[in-house]
């Protein structure tokens, strides 16, 4: 617990001790000046004691207020205390019969005091109430008109018990402000925890629903409210999505659930449900939403990953006879005692030979894909390099090449992987971005979008079809029969590592795949 908790818990203390203080006072009264002084003998001085009993009245409801107040705890009880101590002393010696009675009641002022000061200061009361009693006793031994009965005993124990009782206070007050602050410190923990836990169930990708037995939905997080589109209106589950009401219902019956995904909410969004009891004397149930589509990408990432393992073991097999059957075939087209039609046919082996080997390179840089190694890069001039490099390998008969845009943008990428990722846009634009009769005219260029250095690979070809574009990223996705369906997904792999983007802006002619970097000031994930 805070300093400002334990302050508020005193004064609160403060408080039921400051109207403890508004009842000895009217005690005391009520014996001088009430009805039952009659039962109470004789004071030895009177005039005193309701002198003593009017003034402690008067000031008892001014401490009271004092506290209401809540400044200076320390100095209110210190001048509580003097104020108890010396009333205690003079009601004691204006009522000899009623000396016991006093000093029992003198007891709580010295433990609260105790309670609410440092032991010092605890202490320094309770020793100042045990001096108050023996300095009264001698008063009285010393006065010539009162006859002192009582034993000399009588103020030395309730001067030990005092500093007793006041060490005893202060070491359970003491006790009592650490368990608070264990207990406050505790609960703020746990509050902390359940914000955390609530957060991460919110932000899950999975839906999570808690439905009561009567099929009412009494929580859900952000996943699960979009996949089944509520809008605030029936909260029960069979009324949001009729089809997962029914399997929640059967689960409940017969205890086991349908595996098969079914589609809930106005998207249809594809999900799998799983359904575990939250209490065992209970009908409300946790429901589990998994987004069919992240699963689905999921499986893909493990197939991928294990095939491109499987693949670098077997690599070696695979291409060294892939090798031996290219340079054979080599060889025989060299030969002049092969047909024209055989001719053909060693063309069609050769060509197989070379996508079969351009499979077998994708899926190993899969498997050994090193991890990004960012660097300040000038867009502007990288570009202008990559494109003078790419001309001097390009036939011209495939087209043309060009770099545009800006002449110096900085971005944060690995050059090494920028280099891939525009080999592959330029290969494919190069292939499929331009007319049967006429030559490819593909352009870099290098410009800036949403506050980000973007690279456009442009092409005036047909454009790619809409109902492909959903589908370009997939691995081993390809229109084309001499493609590996791998080139688009390692580009956008390559450019998350980097934390970029790789998407496909439509134009109204010809397309064009844009990447956009992180800016020269921003910095990678560790």
């Amino acid at each position: 617990m805070g300093d400002n908790g334990i302050a508020a818990a005193q004064y609160r203390d403060l408080y039921f001790y400051s109207l403890y203080r508004v009842l000895e006072a009217g005690l005391l009264v009520l014996i001088l000046f009430g009805p039952i002084s009659e039962l109470v003998p004789e004071p030895a001085h009177p005039l005193l004691g309701k002198a003593t009993g009017v003034a402690y009245l008067a000031l008892a409801p001014i401490l009271l207020t004092w506290a209401v107040r809540r400044t200076a705890l320390r100095w209110q009880v210190l001048v509580g205390i003097v104020v108890d101590v010396a009333v205690a002393m003079l009601a004691i010696h204006a009522i000899p019969s009623a000396a016991s009675g006093v000093a029992l009641m003198l007891v709580f002022n010295v433990g609260a005091t105790a309670m609410l000061l440092p032991l010092r200061l605890g202490l320094a009361g309770g020793a100042l109430a045990g001096v108050a009693m023996i300095a009264e006793y001698v008063w009285t031994f010393l006065s010539p008109t009162q006859v002192n009965d009582r034993p000399m005993a009588e103020p030395l124990m309730f001067a030990v018990s005092f500093l007793s009782i006041a060490m005893l206070c202060y070491l359970l007050g003491r006790q009592l402000r650490e368990s608070q602050a264990l207990a406050e410190r505790r609960g703020g923990e746990l509050a902390d925890l359940a914000a955390v836990n609530e957060l991460i169930i919110r932000r899950m990708r999975t839906g999570v629903l808690l439905v009561d037995g009567e099929g009412r939905i009494r929580l859900a997080n952000e996943a699960a409210l979009l996949q089944l589109g509520d809008q605030g209106g029936d909260r029960r589950l069979s009324s949001l999505s009729p089809p997962l009401g029914e399997r929640l219902a059967s689960w409940r019956r017969t205890g086991s659930s349908d595996d098969t995904p079914l589609e809930v909410g106005a998207d249809r969004v594809g999900v799998l449900p799983r359904f575990a009891r939250l209490f065992a004397h209970d009908e409300a149930a946790l429901v589990f939403l998994d987004d069919t589509a992240l699963v689905s990408r999921r499986a893909e990432s493990l197939t991928l990953a294990t095939l491109g393992r499987f693949s670098a073991s077997l690599a070696h097999e695979i291409r060294n006879p892939l090798a031996a059957i290219n340079y054979a075939t080599q060889l025989l087209q060299e030969s002049t005692d092969i047909g024209e039609a055989d001719q053909r046919l060693l063309e069609i082996i050769h060509a197989q030979c070379q996508r079969t080997n351009g499979i077998v390179e994708s899926v190993l840089g899969l498997a050994r894909r090193e991890r990004a190694s960012a660097d300040n890069v000038d867009l502007g001039a990288f570009v202008r390099r990559f494109v003078d490099d790419y001309r001097q390998v390009l036939p011209a008969e495939a087209g043309s090449l060009e770099a545009g845009g800006a002449e110096r943008m900085h971005a944060l990428v690995d050059p090494r992987h920028l280099q891939q990722v525009l080999t592959v846009l330029v290969q494919n634009a190069l292939t499929h971005g331009h007319a049967p009769a006429d030559p490819a005219q593909v352009s870099i260029v290098v410009g800036q979008a949403g506050g980000r250095p973007v690279l456009d690979v442009c092409d005036e070809g047909p454009g790619i079809p809409e109902a492909v574009r959903a589908q370009l990223f997939r691995p081993f996705f390809t229109t084309s029969e001499y493609g590996t369906g791998l080139g688009l997904y390692i580009a956008r792999e390559l450019c998350t590592a980097n934390e970029a983007t790789l998407e496909y802006v439509p134009r109204p002619r010809g397309g064009c795949f844009r990447i956009a970097l992180p800016d020269a000031h921003a910095m990678l994930p560790a």
